[in-house]
């Protein structure tokens, strides 16, 4: 795992001014993104400090060595060169950004290449060639399994068995991309043919989005002891869902047209050398749970491979935007909700061979908390669409409605660390 360094201290400043005060990129936090100046389509890699956006391509003469070359190779429209042979290009950048950003002398000559963040379009940081999500919420599999299953919630392979599906990447979008509200079939009356028509329970996901770095060859499993080395990075993920098309399809085979419509990311890719001060030690399981298998199995994974990250879910609906009414917190919930740590996803993906590649996407899952503030969906906080929630402005809702817009944010948080943040991850349902 990626160490501690100077770059780690919390009374590091920037001569970028807003940024030491910055809740989501103080210069401790550096993370990587592809965007483009509004108006023009020629992407590239940038660094976001404060409320501004470091242009690599122009500050590439100004860093040197290896912080230069990975520079380079991060002028694309995508990460994936700069992960390609895993994490060390990417660090090295980190040593060289921050350098240049903390170095008074430099900052008349790199003010030239920061960009306004509100001037800047923003994209999905990788190319996505494979999407795999998983199942890790254990208090979010036993919610809904109780919804289906009230007397076993949860399977026998649960707890043996990190569970996930193959998702669609053709449909993953950054943050802001318009939700379109997805049709298919639906369950009807016993005895009579499904319905065609909208979603009506259409739903969010609070879930993070695990980007891998490297690759390993088909038919060589990543060793869980590196698969730490694997991990590129964090971001925040939603991944919708229409729930009534899932309910009818999802057996035998798993979801299908109610997922893959629209997965939606945070654009900033906080990389794992950021994340080094936020590794926690992976909660104990309870009583009585199984040991995971040998090959999910590594001592130092149990002690650092969690990750103290606290995520947030608002809601925004037309109406409260018309009064002024600000977005309204449904719920939050650490990231060690997850029953699985992120370097057993890795082992347990390419056991059987798989081949990962730079760039491909792994999401947690939906990460609930035991408690009903700490769901991570409607379908969970509505008690299946049984529990209308009341909103501020006099609103309820149990799915979400035309013009009702999600946000997620996720800060990381340890004591003598400086936290930092994931930025944002928006979504308008079409009105």
């Amino acid at each position: 795992m990626t160490m501690r360094d100077h770059t780690h201290d919390p009374a590091a400043k920037s001569w970028v001014a807003d940024a030491n005060d910055h809740a989501e990129f103080p210069v401790q936090n550096l993370p990587l993104g592809i965007f483009a100046p509004k108006g023009r389509e020629d992407r590239r890699g940038g660094v976001a400090i404060g409320d501004r956006v470091l242009c690599l391509r122009g500050a590439a003469s100004m860093l040197t060595g290896r912080a230069a070359e990975a520079a380079r190779l991060a002028d694309t429209e995508a990460l994936n060169l700069l992960f390609a042979d895993g994490n060390a290009m990417a660090d090295a950048l980190r040593l060289g950004v921050f350098s240049l950003l903390t170095d008074e002398a430099k900052a008349r000559d790199a003010e030239k290449v920061l960009f306004a963040a509100g001037d800047c379009d923003l994209s999905v940081p990788f190319k996505v060639g494979d999407y795999t999500d998983f199942y890790t919420g254990i208090e979010h599999a036993k919610n809904v399994g109780a919804l289906f299953r009230p007397d076993n919630p949860l399977l026998p392979n649960y707890k043996y068995v990190p569970i996930g599906y193959h998702g669609r990447a053709s449909s993953i979008r950054a943050s802001g991309a318009e939700v379109i509200r997805p049709t298919g079939q639906t369950r009807s009356a016993e005895g009579q043919p499904p319905h065609f028509k909208p979603s009506e329970r259409l739903d969010y996901e609070m879930e993070m989005a695990i980007w891998t770095s490297g690759s390993n060859p088909l038919g060589e499993p990543i060793p869980i002891g590196q698969a730490a080395a694997h991990i590129a990075g964090l971001s925040i993920l939603n991944d919708w869902s229409a729930r009534d098309l899932q309910a009818w399809e999802y057996v035998p085979l798993g979801p299908f047209l109610a997922k893959n419509f629209l997965s939606t990311v945070s654009p900033w890719l906080v990389t794992s050398a950021a994340l080094a001060p936020f590794r926690a030690a992976q909660p104990a399981r309870p009583d009585g749970d199984p040991r995971p298998l040998d090959y999910l199995w590594d001592d130092a994974d149990q002690q650092g491979g969690a990750y103290a990250v606290e995520m947030e879910v608002l809601i925004q609906t037309a109406k409260m935007r018309a009064e002024g009414i600000a977005p309204h917190r449904l719920s939050k919930g650490p990231m060690t909700a997850m029953y699985w740590t992120a370097a057993q996803l890795i082992a347990h993906h390419t056991v059987n061979g798989c081949n990962l590649q730079p760039g491909d996407l792994l999401g947690t899952g939906t990460l609930s908390g035991p408690a009903a503030d700490s769901f991570g969906s409607l379908l969970e906080l509505s008690n299946g669409g049984q529990k209308p929630l009341d909103l501020p402005g006099g609103e309820t809702r149990t799915f979400l409605q035309d013009g009702d817009e999600i946000v997620m944010r996720a800060h990381a948080h340890a004591d003598g660390a400086r936290s930092i943040g994931f930025g944002e991850c928006r979504g308008r349902v079409r009105a």
